[in-house]
């Protein structure tokens, strides 16, 4: 069974907009989340890498 995720409310510096209209998380958004979520965010403070599919910090 799955639990449903708790919703995080997002604060000054959780994100910022790309050029292209994106949001992309900081760590910061990441510290509060939690866990690693393995898509190879841009600000991971988890260390995943998509390459060999594993965290490295």
């Amino acid at each position: 069974m799955l639990f449903p995720k708790k919703k995080i409310e997002l604060e000054e510096g959780d994100y910022y907009l790309t050029p292209e209209g994106y949001k992309c998380f900081t760590e910061q958004y990441h510290l509060k989340r939690g866990y690693c979520c393995e898509s190879n965010c841009k600000h991971c403070p988890f260390g995943f890498n998509k390459k060999t599919n594993s965290q490295e910090k």
